[in-house]
This record gives C-alpha cells, structure tokens and sequence, in this order.
C-alpha cells in the first residue's frame, strides 16, 4: 500500500501543473516568443479575420528611447521597455508594440487612442525591420495608438499604420479604421501577459 501511495503521489506531482512565474517577473522570465507570440489572431480594420505576424523584436530599450515624450509622461517609474512590430497577413498594416514594464502598479487604461486638435496620440515609438512589410514604417507613418493597462506593473501601448509607407495626414479617414487594429494588439498581449 505504501508502494502504490508513493507512485500515485510521484504521478500527481508529475502530472500537476507547475506555478509559474509571477506575473511582474513574466517580461523577463518568459521566452520571447511567449512575450511577443509569432501570430496573433485578429480582424481587420474591414471585418474580416486576419492573423497578425510578428515582423520583428527590437532589443530592450530605456522608456525614453521607446515611447514618445507625452506617453513617457504617463508611466509612473517606467524599469524598462519591449517592443515588436507585427503586419497583418495581407502586408496591409503595420503596428508596433510597446511593453513598458513599470516599477509600481498604476490605474487601469483600456483606451484606443484618439487624435486631438489634429495631433497623433503620444504612443509608443515605431520600430521598421528591413526585407518586410514593416521596413518603411516610423515615427512619420503611424496613424493611431492605445494604451492598456491594469492594476498590474506593464502598460502596452501600440502605434498603427500603413505598410506603404504613407505618412499620416490630419483628418485622414484611415485613422479610425487603424484604430481597430491598435485596440486589439494591445489587448491580446497585454492579456496573455497578465492572466
């Protein structure tokens, strides 16, 4: 009966899921691909499902060098930042994404960031990766942002565009349309960050 305890008990054990990280140490515990996933389903700014397809992961940087001056401003102790930029599975669109891993908690944002006064919403900076549909998108050519956070130490900010490379244009009618887009990257990672 001992025998049969201790192999049933071994076989739990086995079988049990393991606690992971907690979740303030995922950003730098997690595998990158775990982080920032290759594929992220998704829908268009027309409806239709899309996959968004991770185009590349720019090396951690400072919270100053990541995200624009206004954005920086909102991130009470910003440690440090991650950002990716993915492209839908047409090479439509484009959109960075910006993890600011942050020193304490802060309020929750869930907000797709909207133009004022004809001024693109501070977000985070664009990062282009050369050969791909992201290659031409910067600091000129993203459209719209959101910001999201909870009660836990990240904020994702993502900034969206064209990969044509249009520049942005004040009152141009895409921008609502991006906005879908920028909404949605950041929810979906900051979710499978934090759950």
């Amino acid at each position: 009966m001992y025998y049969l305890s201790v192999a049933l008990l071994a076989l739990l054990t086995a079988a049990w899921p393991t606690a992971g990280p907690p979740v303030p140490d995922r950003w730098r515990s997690w595998p990158v691909t775990r982080v920032f996933p290759p594929a992220v389903a998704g829908t268009s700014p027309s409806g239709a499902r899309v996959t968004y397809v991770l185009t590349g992961v720019a090396p951690e940087a400072p919270c100053p060098a990541a995200f624009q001056p206004g954005a920086v401003l909102a991130l009470p102790a910003c440690v440090t930042a991650l950002r990716a930029t993915y492209a839908d599975s047409t090479s439509t669109f484009v959109a960075t994404v910006g993890i600011a891993v942050l020193a304490r908690q802060r309020a929750p944002i869930a907000a797709a960031a909207s133009t004022v006064m004809g001024q693109r919403p501070p977000t985070v900076r664009p990062v282009a990766f050369p050969g791909g549909p992201a290659e031409r998108f910067g600091e000129r050519q993203y459209f719209t942002g959101a910001l999201i956070s909870t009660h836990e130490r990240y904020l994702v900010a993502t900034a969206a565009g064209h990969a044509d490379g249009r520049p942005y244009r004040p009152g141009d009618p895409a921008t609502a349309r991006l906005r879908g887009i920028a909404l949605q990257l950041a929810t979906t990672l900051h979710r499978s960050l934090t759950r």
